[in-house]
């Protein structure tokens, strides 16, 4: 992972999730999971390109499995923007980059 990707658990997840300033979009994944590879690189993207507006992060779903539950990811990818605390949409399976941004642009 890269410096404009935070690395999301149990600990840290209220603190850098839910009580964020900024939009935040989290990617919860697994290791074992081929489409989850192939969204990787466009999740890393849209972090660089949207540093500032918005803050990206990566929930390891096998390392933090109670907070996945939580939050009711059923699939893998899951991409879950949550907006002042709260989730504002929720995008599942593997998508082209354009289909992402469309769903995010109305909350950045």
């Amino acid at each position: 992972m890269s410096e404009h990707v935070t690395t999301i658990d149990v600990n840290n997840y209220k603190k850098e999730v839910l009580e964020a300033k900024e939009p935040v979009l989290l990617d919860v994944w697994a290791a074992w999971c081929g489409p989850c590879k192939m969204i990787a690189p466009i999740v890393e993207q849209i972090a660089v390109e949207n540093a500032g507006k918005i803050k990206v992060a990566k929930l390891n779903s096998d390392e933090n499995m109670s907070l996945a539950v939580e939050l009711g990811v059923m699939s893998l990818p899951t991409l879950i923007l949550f907006k002042n605390g709260k989730e504002a949409t929720r995008l599942m399976g593997a998508m082209p980059k354009p289909a992402i941004m469309a769903r995010l642009a109305p909350y950045l």
